[in-house]
């Protein structure tokens, strides 16, 4: 196997409507061609949280996949969200998405674990079938502290050198734990590639990370590369000078009352870019309103981000 290189940005794009509601393929393909052009961007990751994967039927998802396939003609591998409840059902789901196309899988957690956490050897069993029954990578999903799915570090370590595990996708949002469980990571598996995932405060895991992964890479790839960069070169000056540019962006989308809301935010600011006609959503994600669409299109304007038809003119 040739680990996937995701040692850059992997925007995790939202999923595109039509007007009334079912899945625009034009438009998705569209964000997709958009995001790869750029160099530096490694991977599309979709059917994730950003990408309303669990709003899509089956069929739904399978197509959105080839869609993304089709549309960046081999120059990036395309990542699926797979979020099935059981161990077998993931396992089919991840099967399913390898025929479409698909090289590789966030493997979220089991959703119930959110609740009522997780038994000892669960999550491993569910990395294991992913990887056994449909071949594709797989990538190492820690989710927040404050949840019961949040894996303990014993638990990551025997997922991160599993075979087929190629990076993990970190969310920890509890530094005590970061600074000591992704050190650890790295000595048990030298090759793991560490990707943050904290949208709303990107600046403190720039340093210690291989690459990002997050939705954050819909909106603003072209400054989130330079952000990669400046982390990797330990150039603290100038990753700080691009955080503080990036602020208004950062509050206006993720500095909200629910996580939730930031899909919808981060479709607005598409449309800002002029990548979207419009910014449909999928129940049970509701709209900001116009007051939070006006705050969200003055945040790119003070952070100079402007019109993606714009730059291709000045060009």
């Amino acid at each position: 196997m040739q680990p996937m290189d995701m040692r850059g940005l992997s925007p995790a794009p939202v999923t595109a409507f039509t007007r009334d509601g079912e899945v625009d393929h034009k438009a998705n393909a569209k964000i997709a061609k958009w995001l790869v052009s750029m160099e530096g961007v490694k991977s599309l990751v979709i059917l994730g949280h950003a990408g309303e994967g669990t709003f899509l039927t089956e069929d739904e998802r399978l197509a959105l996949v080839r869609t993304y396939v089709e549309a960046v003609d081999g120059a990036v591998p395309i990542i699926a969200g797979i979020t099935g409840e059981g161990t077998k059902v993931a396992a089919e789901e991840a099967r399913k998405c390898k025929a479409a196309g698909a090289t590789g899988a966030l493997v979220y957690p089991n959703h119930g674990w959110l609740r009522f956490g997780f038994q000892k050897g669960a999550p491993q069993d569910r990395y294991k079938a992913v990887w056994q029954e449909s071949g594709l990578q797989c990538i190492l999903f820690q989710y927040p502290d404050a949840t019961k799915a949040s894996y303990d570090l014993d638990t990551q370590l025997a997922i991160a050198t599993q075979e087929g595990v190629v990076a993990t996708k970190n969310g920890v949002r509890n530094m005590k734990r970061w600074y000591v469980e992704i050190p650890e990571l790295k000595r048990a598996n030298p090759d793991l590639q560490v990707l943050s995932c904290h949208d709303e405060w990107l600046l403190p895991t720039m340093f210690d990370v291989d690459g990002l992964l997050v939705g954050y890479g819909n909106i603003a790839p072209e400054l989130l590369i330079e952000l990669i960069k400046s982390g990797r070169a330990q150039n603290y000056p100038e990753a700080r000078k691009i955080f503080e540019r990036l602020l208004p962006v950062t509050r206006a989308v993720y500095h909200r009352g629910s996580h939730m809301e930031g899909t919808v935010a981060l479709k607005l600011g598409l449309v800002h870019r002029g990548i979207l006609e419009h910014a449909t959503i999928r129940e049970p994600l509701k709209n900001l309103g116009a007051k939070a669409e006006a705050e969200i299109f003055a945040a790119f304007d003070a952070a100079g981000i402007g019109r993606v038809d714009q730059l291709l003119a000045a060009e």
